[in-house]
């Protein structure tokens, strides 16, 4: 059984889409934890809704890309469009930030929102 921090982020009917996601993922894994989600300022593109950001624990039997491709695909299922603007608007965004104890998404160390809900939810993480 494989462990992953996934972090969620939404500025688009965010309440709903977070909820939508969080909903998803425990249907499909088992949903160990999740953290505190947060409001948080749009980075890059500042010309936006502000975002709804925190993170889930969820053991899974599928490896690593599965798991990334599965994401992908719940992403677009809850209406994500990827456009241009890469840091632009979305209903949701979910991106795997820890698998099995090892620290994957460098965003840790520059988003202190998903640096608090990855510690949230793995307070003994090596980074």
């Amino acid at each position: 059984m494989n462990e992953a921090i996934v972090g969620i982020g939404s500025n688009i009917d965010p309440e709903k889409n977070v909820a939508r996601a969080r909903e998803i993922l425990a249907r499909d894994f088992q949903l160990v934890a999740g953290s505190a989600f947060v409001r948080t300022r749009p980075i890059g593109y500042t010309q936006q809704a502000d975002f709804l950001n925190g993170a889930v624990l969820v053991r899974t039997d599928l490896k690593l890309e599965p798991l990334r491709r599965y994401l992908k695909k719940i992403e677009d299922t809850l209406g994500r469009r990827r456009t241009i603007l890469t840091f632009g608007p979305r209903t949701v965004d979910l991106d795997i930030v820890v698998w099995n104890g090892k620290l994957l998404d460098p965003d840790f160390y520059e988003r202190d929102y998903l640096k608090k809900a990855v510690l949230e939810l793995d307070p003994g993480l090596r980074y």
